[in-house]
């Protein structure tokens, strides 16, 4: 992907229809059924008050968007609430571009780590950007399901 073929910015209010859609297609991708995928709405959907509580960045494509992220500071750590990369783009460099941003803002946050709790599907890109497993963190959708709490030292 040239640098001419697509636009990083940030997120706005009349993105997040696009971004929580975005988000509800790459969890599927991983071949969640329906009914998980149902219990996750509410954590997929992107809303003025999480635009509200940090920074939200998105890379677009033709003007559409194929992947964001949210992250906010909490302490001296940027928490990342949301990373989604569009399925139909997946391995094409966005995941890597999207971190490396979300890497710059965090420290512009003045943050010492980036902390995340990982899809299971998503451990292996993590620890491709340089974050280890720590433990593990329960679910905010699927009462009893646990994720991998992960980290970046900054």
């Amino acid at each position: 992907m040239s640098a001419e073929t697509y636009i990083v910015r940030s997120a706005k209010l009349h993105d997040l229809p696009a971004l929580s859609s975005l988000a509800f297609r790459s969890k599927a991708s991983n071949g969640y059924d329906m009914a998980f995928m149902e219990a996750c709405r509410d954590e997929l959907t992107c809303t003025a008050h999480s635009l509200a509580m940090g920074e939200t960045w998105l890379l677009e494509l033709l003007s559409e968007p194929v992947g964001f992220f949210d992250i906010r500071l909490e302490t001296d750590k940027a928490e990342v609430y949301a990373m989604y990369v569009e399925p139909d783009v997946r391995r094409s460099g966005i995941g890597q571009r999207l971190w490396a941003l979300l890497e710059q803002r965090a420290r512009a946050m003045k943050a010492e780590a980036v902390m995340l709790d990982a899809d299971p599907f998503a451990v292996a890109f993590y620890e491709a950007m340089g974050c280890e497993v720590i433990g593990e963190a329960a679910s905010g959708s699927i009462p009893g399901r646990m994720l991998p709490r992960m980290r970046k030292w900054l």
